[in-house]
């Protein structure tokens, strides 16, 4: 049988974990572009048109927000007349105004 290789003092066989990229950028680079862009509020309008139950099933499908959370919404909009929904960047602020467009519920977008 022959010996294993030795190793120098003070040095392991486990791989060091590499540097997060994130960590050796400059702050202002660190973060995502969706991090720089401006603010974006979409906003859910009451109407009666939709049944309750289908709107907040739409609210679900759409976006990330829970049940409780969808139902929170749709509640606000029916008493005060509009919700807000979410903040996001522009772009998929009107991604999201469109996708609830083609589900017959009216959402608006308007800077944060």
């Amino acid at each position: 049988m022959s010996e294993a290789p030795r190793k120098p003092p003070g040095e392991s066989g486990a791989m060091r974990p590499r540097a997060n990229s994130a960590q050796s950028l400059p702050k202002d680079q660190a973060h995502g572009r969706a991090d720089r862009l401006p603010p974006y509020k979409l906003l859910l309008h009451n109407d009666n048109v939709n049944d309750m139950a289908y709107v907040v099933q739409t609210i679900q499908e759409l976006t990330a927000l829970s049940r409780e959370e969808a139902t929170q919404r749709m509640l606000e909009a029916h008493k005060n007349g509009v919700a807000l929904l979410l903040i996001t960047h522009k772009e998929r602020a009107e991604l999201y105004a469109e996708q609830f467009a083609s589900k017959g519920l009216t959402v608006t977008v308007e800077p944060a």
